[in-house]
Parts: structure tokens; C-alpha cells; sequence
């Protein structure tokens, strides 16, 4: 099929993302406890200082966490949700937090207060129809479960899960039709503290506690599907992961061979789980290299592989290049990950590489192994952005970024691929997940906030709000590379 004769579906989901921890604010109020991005700090050492041993999950006042405002969307959701429509949003993936729900984790009922906000939420993106898209554990659990029971360390945390899942379910039935687990799942094999919960302590293995709070969450994951599948009919529940294909740095076999393992471990570990509903047969190697032993209880695995996810989410950000032996190479940054460079492609401001064909290919390589429906629910561009006098941000690099990107998406359905969707990350300007920034900006609409708190929040549209607008109304068809305000 020529690229001029692939089209995106009529019911494709055009939107944005983002996510309640990066972007409410209101971190104390209507009755909301505290929860692991509270004790965050801001700043680009930000992910340095969660992988040190021994993080003792305390707000120290000398430091800056801007999570506690974020964008202040707890107060400002009607005028951010009004922006989305005018974009002409089909859906907004938005995750809940859950600690606005319980506060604590362990309560038996649900704080009416948090579940007032999501409904008043749901209720007016309704009003525009646009469907919520809902992520119920995004980078975030209540604090209280980090530091009682060590996190999805503890097999104790799926029955608050569950609690938790069961309230939301029941209380939005009728509003949310599209759900996803937990966010980026895959994240922990790098950086388990905002995911799990807990930090690797000095001198422990870890991929024992990984691997092990890795079935806790299958395990929960699957509760998930199983209540929202008997409650919700219609309904789909999905996973997410980031997603990243893993090249070979040459053609040398034992390059190709690290790539291929780097890339089983860590696109493919945590789907095979979730979508095939059972471990995949390269764990058992890979368990006995590191010695890892887990407990499996009865039941467990018949409950994993009889609910499984409907459908795919996905990040996609970057690719990543691998050599076996990194020694004297230059490696890049990324999306809690770094490779080795690859000198075909450019960086971001971030030093990220921009790589649209690995989309196509990520999309291509997910399709063949599992065949169920994906949904690209992350991809963007981190950039600075710069206001000009007259008001105006001129993001064509921006545009540049996601034209790519959807053209690589167009390309994929085109060989074959069954794609819901597409929701452009940080469609408003958030806080940076990876460094705590707001100079790190992925939106269509300009927040007024800075990185040293100060800021009025007004928001303004940028060159790309226009763009995108046109990719939604003409449905993929006007990829235009920047387009007059």
C-alpha cells in the first residue's frame, strides 16, 4: 500500500496525555494524602538521586518539589479541558490519583471528596465529547504503603489495589470506557521507586525485589481486568509500556545477540505477562542467571492467564542503540535509559534521540507478537520553548517532531497494524517526570511556570495547538509542516 493511499481509521482517537501527579497540583487538599511524587524533587539530578540507596521518601524543606502545584489543572481543569476541545480532542488519557481516592491506601471506604473531582472532571470532558481515557496507577501510590509495607515489594499492597480499583470502577462505570494498569510498566527494570514504590537498598540484588513486586503487580493487573471486564461491559482495560527497539550498535552477532536479550527483558517481559497471560519462555534463563526465586502462589498464574489486557499503550519516545562492550563509546540519555550513541540520529534539547522510523518498527514488532489492538499513548517533544513579544511560541521543531511521528504511525497501519489511537504526551505544558522541569515542555498550550516556582499559570497557545488541530479535523490527512496562525 503507497503511503498515499493509507488513511487512519474513522474511529482513530485523536488527543493528548498527561498525568494527575505531574499536573493537579492541590497536593494536601480535598482530603488527599500524600503520595510518592510528593517527595519528589525537583531538578535535572532528580533521577541520580532516586537510584542512590537509601531514599527516605521525606519532604526536606531545602528543596523544591514542583509537583505540589504542578499546573494547578485542580483549579484550572474547565479552562485546560475547553483548550482540548477547541483542538478537537476525541480523548484525553489522564491517570487518577490514587491517593486522592485513599489517602492512606489502607482505608476501607473511598474519600468522597477525590472521587467528586474526577466525576466533576469526567463530567466535562463529556460536555465537549471527548472520552477519558484513565490510567489508575501513573508514577504514583499513597505514601503510606511506601513506608508501612515497602511498596509492590509486599504481596499486602494487591489487596489495597484492589480496593482501590473496585471504588473507581464502580463510581466511574458509567463515565470511563477506556482503561489502562499501571504506567510504564516495564520502568521498574531501571528505576523502580516511582512505579514501585521502593528503592534498591545499598548492597542488595535487585532484581530479586524487581522481579517479585513485578508479580505482584501481574497479579493486581489482572484483578483489574477481571473487575472491570464483570463490571463495566464494553469496557477495555489495557497495559502500557514503554516501548524502545533495541539496534545493535554493528552486525557483529554478539552485539545483535545483547541487543535481541536487551530487548526480550525489557519491551517484552512485562506484555507477554499481561497480554499472552503467562511468562514468557526466556524468564526461565534469565531467572536462573540472577538468581532469581519467586513466590508464586496457588492460583496466581490461572488468574494471570484466563484476564488479560484487550489492548496495548504504549510510550514511545526514543529508540536505543547496544554494544555489549560500551568501554570508550559516547552513550545518550533517554526515557530512563541510555545507549550507546547512534550517529545516524539527532538529539533533542535533552540529548534524547529522535528516531520516527523506530516507531514504525516498534508498532511492527509489537503487532506481530501479541495481535491485539495498540494505542500509542506517549510521544512527544521535550523542548525550551520561547515566548516572543508579540505572545506567540514558534514550535515548528515541535511540529517537525510529531509530523515524523504520525507519518510513522500512518506507515505502520499501512503494514498492517491494528492502531486505536494516539494521544500526544503533555499536550499542556507539565512537570518534567524524568527531571522535575518545567523547562522541559511537551505541550500545544504554553504554562507560565518556571522552574524556580515562579509564574502567573496563564496558558497560551503555541504554534503546534494550531497544527494539531488541523491533523485532528482532517484526521492524519493535513500533515502540513507548520501551518499560519
Amino acid at each position: 500500500m503507497n503511503q498515499s493511499e493509507t488513511k487512519f481509521p474513522e474511529n482513530f482517537l485523536w488527543g493528548g496525555a498527561t498525568a494527575a501527579n505531574q499536573m493537579e497540583g492541590g497536593y494536601l487538599e480535598g482530603g488527599k494524602g500524600l503520595n510518592i511524587a510528593d517527595v519528589l524533587p525537583g531538578g535535572k539530578e532528580r533521577l541520580k538521586v532516586l537510584k542512590e540507596p537509601g531514599f527516605n521518601f521525606e519532604i526536606n524543606e531545602k528543596k523544591y518539589y514542583p509537583n505540589h502545584e504542578g499546573i494547578d489543572f485542580y483549579h484550572r481543569y474547565k479552562e485546560d479541558i475547553a483548550l482540548f476541545a477547541e483542538m478537537g480532542f476525541k480523548v484525553y488519557r489522564m491517570s487518577i490519583a490514587w491517593s486522592r481516592i485513599f489517602p492512606n491506601g489502607t482505608e476501607l471506604e473511598p474519600n468522597e471528596e477525590g472521587l467528586a473531582f474526577y466525576d466533576r472532571v469526567f463530567d466535562e470532558l463529556h460536555k465537549y465529547g471527548i472520552e477519558p481515557v484513565v490510567t489508575i496507577s501513573h508514577y504514583e501510590m499513597p505514601l503510606n504503603l511506601v513506608k508501612e509495607y515497602g511498596g509492590w515489594r509486599s504481596r499486602e499492597v494487591i489487596t489495597f489495589f484492589e480496593r482501590y480499583v473496585n471504588a473507581i470502577f464502580n463510581r466511574y462505570k458509567d463515565k470511563v470506557k477506556y482503561w489502562m494498569t499501571f504506567n510504564e510498566i516495564n520502568s521498574a527494570l531501571h528505576f523502580p521507586i516511582m512505579s514501585m514504590g521502593f528503592s534498591i537498598e545499598k548492597g542488595e540484588d535487585e532484581y530479586q525485589p524487581i522481579f517479585q513486586a513485578f508479580h505482584h503487580q501481574f497479579v493486581a493487573s489482572s484483578l483489574a481486568v477481571k473487575a472491570c471486564h464483570e463490571m463495566i461491559p464494553g469496557a477495555k482495560i489495557g497495559s502500557m509500556i514503554i516501548s524502545a527497539p533495541v539496534y545493535s550498535y554493528d552486525c557483529n552477532p554478539k552485539n545483535v545477540l545483547y541487543a535481541m536479550e536487551e530487548e526480550r527483558i525489557f519491551n517484552y517481559f512485562c506484555g507477554d505477562v499481561q497480554v499472552r497471560g503467562e511468562y514468557p519462555s526466556f524468564a526461565e534463563r534469565f531467572f536462573k542467571k540472577h538468581n532469581i526465586s519467586l513466590d508464586i502462589r496457588d492460583g496466581d498464574l490461572k488468574l494471570i492467564k484466563e484476564h488479560r489486557v484487550d489492548y496495548i499503550g504504549l510510550s514511545y519516545y526514543m529508540s536505543l542503540t547496544e554494544k555489549k562492550d560500551k568501554t570508550g563509546l559516547d552513550l545518550t540519555p533517554g526515557n530512563l535509559l541510555k545507549g550507546v550513541k547512534n550517529p545516524f540520529l539527532k538529539a533533542s534539547d535533552w540529548g534524547w534521540e529522535i528516531d520516527p522510523t523506530g516507531l514504525r518498527i516498534t508498532l511492527n514488532k509489537l503487532y506481530d507478537r501479541y495481535q491485539v489492538p495498540l494505542f500509542v499513548v506517549e510521544n512527544g517533544l521535550g523542548a525550551y520553548d520561547k515566548v516572543e513579544e508579540d505572545g506567540s511560541i514558534n514550535d515548528d521543531y515541535r511540529i517537525d517532531y510529531l509530523r515524523s511521528h504520525i507519518e510513522a504511525m500512518r506507515e505502520a497501519i499501512g503494514d498492517g497494524v491494528d492502531l486505536m489511537g494516539y494521544t500526544s504526551w503533555g499536550c499542556i505544558d507539565l512537570v518534567s517526570a524524568s527531571t522535575g522541569e518545567f523547562s522541559k515542555r511537551y505541550g500545544f498550550i504554553y504554562v507560565d511556570k518556571h522552574d524556580d516556582g515562579s509564574g502567573t499559570m496563564k496558558r497560551m497557545k503555541k504554534k503546534s495547538f494550531y497544527w494539531y488541530k488541523g491533523v485532528i479535523e482532517s484526521n492524519g490527512e493535513v500533515l502540513l509542516k507548520s501551518i499560519r496562525r
